[in-house]
């Protein structure tokens, strides 16, 4: 069965977000904040404030506690859907299908608790139950809301389609359809997946690819990184059970470059948040330092009072606190000298985002601007063009992001190393076969002569990324017809070496000058201004720290020798 790629629900947060009708919404806050105002129970109004500003966490302790405490079944009703809500938003799905299963069927809560049974039924696979309760809401609701509806049928279209009854699954994806406005291009895109589902389970491949394809197609004008991933698998999927297994090969490599693209996101953010939380916690040490001092100082102001009644006293205290500030100014100077490390870091870091990334990303919105116009023109000849131009951007600027992540896990010491034995060819082959298609893509010969004999030892991963690296430099400043040759040879007894030539525009003895000072640059000696890019410095520090050397040559319109010097596995 083909990969099917399914949103259980367009959202699952609180109030709101949810598949809530107005007039049950506007009856929870109204009664909520009635009760509050009526009991003056600080610990329920604590519980809708958090409610309100969607802390889940909070509200989930909260709603716990009060259960215990109130016989009301209006409030027990509130506290079980809060509860159920936060549950879900938990991941604690079991959870969230016990507390609405407790509301009790109240007139004005029971359009809300079959709404919620219905998703958490849904997602636990009892479709039979999830299908038992979306058609009593079908069929007792009479709200207008196309956003409420058309979520209502998607689940229902889900639950009808993992229990394999088709007629009923297209029935109710064709009527989410069409609610679906022309501009909510990501629910076009689901929803005709889903449709396709239906027909490929099937076996009706003529009505299922062409679905297939036209979300893959409108995926690839749409910002939504998960839907290019997911596209791109089905037509992955597709092609394989076709047997057009290098289409096959095309689309599951680009599926690898969306996940990677989805990765690098995700990690930089993660990055970004945990030097947020740094600059808080060294902002929270400094205080306490300060505290420290003062009541140091406080104790020595007392000491000298004391010290009037004697003078032997007073010289030992004194002496003692001095011992103490001593060390404690040694203990601060040394973390203000790491701190200013870890600081410059990670300016360095933001002005490589900042400076870098700048104009590619305008660039790529300028792109899109002009395929917006190109398509409202339909000036289709022109759209491939420019598409390949924005893809072409697109994956520069996610080049430039992978080494902004490798630098900066290298700098925290969080980048896994582990230098060990490895023959040398398999891991060059891996990384050329990475780029023979953008070497033709520009008609560059790219040749290898690589001896199967050699054994290095090094770190496989980072030796993976200086080899990226190098080639990506190789190709983007080599002209088309221009050569590319890659070998491997031993170069003494100690080191092996690896040797990337090419016929490019070559390098300026001045920046090359720049170029060869990278191997003993430290990050607070870096100057952007002088263009010492990010690249080649993280190349120099992976070749560094495993123990060998990036030797450069360079000719301007001649071309440029890089070999990388690794100690042999023997050595």
């Amino acid at each position: 069965m083909l990969y099917v790629f399914s949103f259980f629900s367009f959202s699952t947060l609180i109030f709101g977000q949810s598949k809530i009708e107005v007039k049950d919404l506007d009856f929870f806050y109204s009664k909520s904040d009635s009760i509050c105002r009526f009991t003056k129970n600080t610990d329920f109004c604590k519980l809708i404030k958090f409610q309100k500003e969607r802390k889940f966490d909070s509200c989930y302790v909260y709603s716990s506690k009060l259960l215990n405490r109130t016989s009301s079944i209006i409030e027990k009703d509130i506290l079980n859907y809060i509860q159920g809500v936060s549950a879900i938003n938990k991941g604690l799905t079991k959870k969230a299908l016990s507390s609405f299963l407790s509301i009790s069927d109240n007139t004005f809560f029971k359009n809300l608790k079959k709404i919620k049974l219905g998703w958490c039924y849904l997602n636990l696979k009892e479709y039979d139950e999830a299908i038992t309760v979306l058609l009593e809401w079908e069929k007792n609701s009479s709200t207008t809301n196309a956003r409420i509806k058309k979520e209502a049928f998607h689940d229902l279209g889900l639950s009808y389609l993992h229990k394999k009854e088709y007629i009923k699954a297209k029935e109710y994806f064709q009527k989410e359809l069409n609610l679906v406005q022309a501009r909510d291009t990501a629910t076009i895109i689901r929803t005709k997946m889903d449709l396709a589902n239906v027909y490929y389970n099937q076996y009706l491949d003529d009505e299922a690819i062409p679905l297939f394809k036209e979300a893959y197609e409108l995926a690839k004008l749409f910002s939504d990184l998960e839907l290019k991933q997911y596209t791109a698998k089905n037509m992955a999927v597709i092609e394989k059970n076709r047997k057009n297994y290098q289409k096959s090969v095309d689309y599951y490599i680009e599926y690898g470059r969306w996940k990677d693209s989805i990765w690098n996101r995700d990690k930089i953010w993660e990055l970004t948040e945990k030097d947020k939380q740094l600059a808080v916690a060294q902002k929270q040490q400094e205080i306490v330092l300060q505290e420290e001092q003062l009541k140091r100082q406080a104790v020595v102001q007392k000491s000298l009072v004391i010290g009037a009644s004697g003078l032997l006293v007073f010289l030992g205290f004194l002496g003692y606190f001095y011992r103490e500030l001593r060390s404690k100014n040694r203990f601060i100077t040394q973390q203000k000298e790491e701190l200013n490390v870890a600081n410059k870091t990670k300016d360095y870091l933001f002005s490589v985002v900042s400076h870098d990334l700048r104009s590619p990303i305008n660039t790529i919105k300028r792109q899109h601007e002009k395929l917006k116009r190109q398509l409202k023109n339909k000036e289709y000849d022109a759209v491939s063009e420019t598409t390949n131009n924005a893809i072409a951007l697109t994956e520069s600027t996610s080049h430039l992001l992978n080494n902004v992540l490798h630098w900066s896990l290298e700098q925290n010491n969080q980048l896994s190393f582990k230098a060990e034995e490895y023959p040398l060819k398999p891991l060059v082959e891996q990384a050329v076969y990475n780029f023979e298609e953008i070497a033709e893509a520009k008609n560059i010969v790219l040749t290898t002569m690589l001896e199967a004999t050699i054994l290095v030892k090094a770190d496989k991963e980072s030796l993976k990324i200086v080899l990226r690296n190098l080639l990506d430099n190789a190709l983007k400043y080599t002209g088309e017809n221009g050569e590319i040759a890659i070998k491997t040879y031993n170069d003494s007894e100690e080191f092996s070496t690896i040797e990337i030539k090419d016929t490019g525009f070559g390098i300026s003895e001045e920046k090359l000058v720049k170029i060869k000072r990278l191997e003993d640059l430290s990050i607070d000696k870096i100057n952007r201004s002088e263009g010492v890019g990010l690249g080649m410095l993280l190349c120099q520090t992976l070749i560094k720290k495993n123990n060998g050397k990036l030797l450069i040559d360079s000719e301007l319109e001649v071309g440029t020798t890089i070999r990388i010097l690794l100690p042999n596995a023997s050595a």
